[in-house]
């Protein structure tokens, strides 16, 4: 460990956001960095400790104390080689990861965790600058080909880790962009595009070919995958939403999150309105706006509505609200339930838990209000409580209660591979194979709804299991 009495000494600080009235006027990022004084001091808070709890906490396993060490030294370009040695994409995780890691740190016994996910993107961020990140093409080819379906950060991760193995790598992207949810999911806000563009331009000139607008299962028939390439991998997402099963859902106003947070991100990309939104314009401008779902997703909503100028912002949840602090003698070193409150929150929302939707009120197709009733959890039941139905004022209901698994249409139904109980593609974490001779899957459509930290660990590991198929062996790390 670089400064052995650094936690005793130092207390944490972690970057700091852009003022709310000057950051709702644009969709760029507004996080401010530390400077390298503070986060050198941050990096040296870092307890090297015997059992690295963060090792476990991080999905991909992140050599956290070593790359904390490296940075306290000033010692930069090893602290990226060490924290690129896990993690393709370190710049994508260090800004939407929800950093399990820190959760998990010996020191957020007390409270004050190390602020790994902050170093972590510094790092990056700084070999960006300094021209440190560079293509890493195989020194050989094997001869071997492989087809990714799906360019979300399983699809690119398993892409890249088998480029660079030596196979030639061809990734089918039915977007007319490649980048799967980081691309139209997450907003600019909270990660900018251009983070995209860059790594794929080091994929390419690593042998990786992007053929987008290309949907397996619809363009291309997934028979003719298993025809022309010796492998083929399903990393396409869990993309079916949960929907809203009330009365008068089936209203105009009535939308999913992603149909919301696709057009901005198409708009903030230059499209004209009708490529941007080939199904009508959705605006919150001047709207009140209810978000059903107290996840990331619906937290993207609020941050997207008040941004496009919404009269209000609203965003309900089923469960009941969690404790605002969690029992660590209960939870740690594992990710605790607790009150999370979001940038976007800290920008205007009112939020409310243990709601149920009843019915959606309207006229002529037209959303005007939400009726709901209160519930308690009883023993895990949700009782409704009596008396208590209120309705809450809406001209726009966006859906982000989640996603339930794969589409099932084209690609999957093409595949004929066998789905597990929940209906997600079925292929265990040792080999990643599905039921068809030569093709696997990994990311969503096989674990379901997650992390982009957990899309990028099984990416990897997922990349080294089609190596080891093809060749008999694997140098690729899991």
């Amino acid at each position: 460990m670089g400064k052995a009495t650094g936690f005793l000494e130092l207390n944490r600080s972690d970057r700091s956001y852009a003022d709310p009235k000057e950051r709702l006027t644009h969709y760029r990022e507004f996080v401010i960095p530390m400077s390298e004084d503070q986060i050198r001091g941050q990096a040296s808070r870092c307890m090297n400790c015997g059992i690295p709890y963060c090792h476990n906490g991080c999905p991909v396993n992140n050599i956290i104390p070593d790359w904390n060490h490296l940075v306290y030294e000033n010692d930069w370009r090893n602290a990226l080689e060490v924290l690129h040695s896990t993690n393709n994409f370190p710049e994508f995780t260090g800004r939407i990861c929800p950093a399990p890691c820190e959760a998990s740190c010996t020191l957020n016994i007390d409270d004050a965790p190390v602020t790994i996910k902050s170093i972590e993107c510094q790092i990056v961020d700084r070999g960006w600058a300094e021209g440190w990140v560079t293509p890493l093409p195989a020194a050989r080819k094997t001869g071997k080909s492989v087809a990714v379906v799906g360019s979300g950060p399983a699809g690119l991760a398993c892409a890249q880790q088998l480029a660079r193995a030596g196979h030639s790598v061809t990734v089918f992207e039915k977007n007319d962009r490649v980048g799967g949810l980081l691309r139209y999911g997450i907003p600019d806000f909270k990660m900018e595009k251009h983070l995209i563009n860059r790594r794929l331009v080091q994929m390419e000139a690593e042998g990786v070919e992007f053929r987008t607008s290309m949907e397996v299962g619809v363009q291309v028939s997934f028979e003719s995958l298993q025809q022309n390439y010796d492998a083929v991998v399903m990393a396409g997402g869990s993309e079916e939403p949960r929907r809203l099963d009330i009365p008068g859902a089936e209203m105009a106003g009535v939308r999913l999150a992603m149909e919301f947070l696709t057009q901005q991100n198409k708009r903030n990309a230059g499209d004209d309105e009708l490529r941007a939104a080939p199904r009508g314009t959705l605006t919150a401008t001047g709207k009140h706006v209810i978000v059903i779902g107290g996840g990331d997703t619906g937290s993207d909503c609020v941050g997207t509505s008040n941004r496009q100028g919404a009269a209000s912002v609203t965003q309900i949840e089923i469960m009941p609200k969690p404790p605002v602090k969690e029992e660590k003698s209960l939870s740690w070193p594992n990710w605790p339930l607790k009150l999370r409150t979001s940038s976007s929150h800290e920008e205007g929302c009112d939020r409310d838990w243990a709601v149920l939707t009843k019915r959606v009120i309207g006229s002529n197709g037209v959303v005007e209000g939400l009726e709901c009733v209160r519930v308690d959890w009883v023993d895990g039941k949700m009782v409704e409580v009596p008396g208590s139905e209120f309705t809450l004022k809406a001209d726009l209901i966006l859906l982000a209660m989640g996603f339930v698994g794969p589409r099932k249409p084209g690609l999957v139904e093409q595949s004929e591979v066998q789905l597990d109980a929940r209906g997600n593609v079925l292929a265990d974490t040792n080999g990643y194979a599905t039921s068809r001779d030569g093709v696997f899957s990994c990311g969503d459509m096989r674990r379901g709804q997650s992390l982009v930290v957990w899309a990028i660990r099984e990416g990897r590991q997922c990349a080294r299991a089609v190596d080891l198929h093809l060749m008999g062996a694997s140098e690729l790390p899991r």
